[in-house]
């Protein structure tokens, strides 16, 4: 008798898991820079952050919901450790010889404020954790393997929302209007999710046949 693979195995869940952690720590970074993509702007960050959307529709597809579960709670590990290195690193004092402009520079690019960085924790799990929620519900409304494109796209769009009104308002209300910017926001990234989003899952999903075969 042949002895069952464990999904936590799975070579497909193993990459994935390495790049999500990744993309969990990297979206802070890249979020530092706003990025114009014709009239519309948005903070560099949401590139890795449908990635993320992405690989955990992906995995939902593969391995079920409870997995996909299981790796957006992870992602908070490298996303706090990342977050109490940054604050180390911060408080230490910068070589004599150091480049000047990087030694201004390098706060403004990976520092944040108690508020932002809480604001961050919250909806990375409130939008990750929606976005597997509904990519399952789909799945079990159309069927395994079906229309994985379309599920992947309305379960981004909806927890991109809910990501952007969650930042946004535990970031800034109280201390700049937060309307017309969480309205840009939100356009840029429902654009974004329809355009790049089929694309993304569909290749995550092909890819993690592929490794598991």
């Amino acid at each position: 008798m042949t002895e069952a693979k464990s999904p936590l195995l799975c070579r497909s869940l193993f990459v994935f898991s390495l790049l999500y952690g990744g993309m969990v720590v990297i979206a802070g970074v890249l979020g530092v820079k706003q990025v114009a993509l014709g009239p519309l702007a948005v903070e560099a960050g949401i590139f890795a952050f449908l990635l993320l959307v992405a690989m955990g529709s992906a995995v939902a597809e593969l391995h079920g919901r409870a997995t996909a579960d299981a790796i957006v709670r992870w992602g908070f590990l490298p996303l706090i450790v990342s977050a109490c290195l940054i604050q180390i690193v911060l408080a230490l004092p910068a070589d004599a010889g150091m480049y000047p402009p990087a030694v201004d520079a390098f706060p403004i690019v990976v520092g944040q404020g108690a508020r932002m960085m809480l604001a961050g924790l919250i909806s990375y799990g409130t939008s990750q954790t929606l976005n597997v929620l509904i990519f399952s519900k789909l799945k079990r409304a159309e069927g395994e393997g079906k229309l994985v494109w379309l599920r992947g796209m309305i379960a981004s769009i909806v927890s991109q929302i809910v990501d952007t009104v969650l930042f946004i308002t535990i970031s800034f209300y109280g201390e700049r209007p937060i309307l017309a910017l969480m309205t840009g926001q939100m356009l840029t990234k429902v654009a974004l999710s329809v355009v790049l989003v089929p694309w993304l899952i569909t290749g995550f999903v092909a890819l993690g046949r592929r490794l598991d075969r």
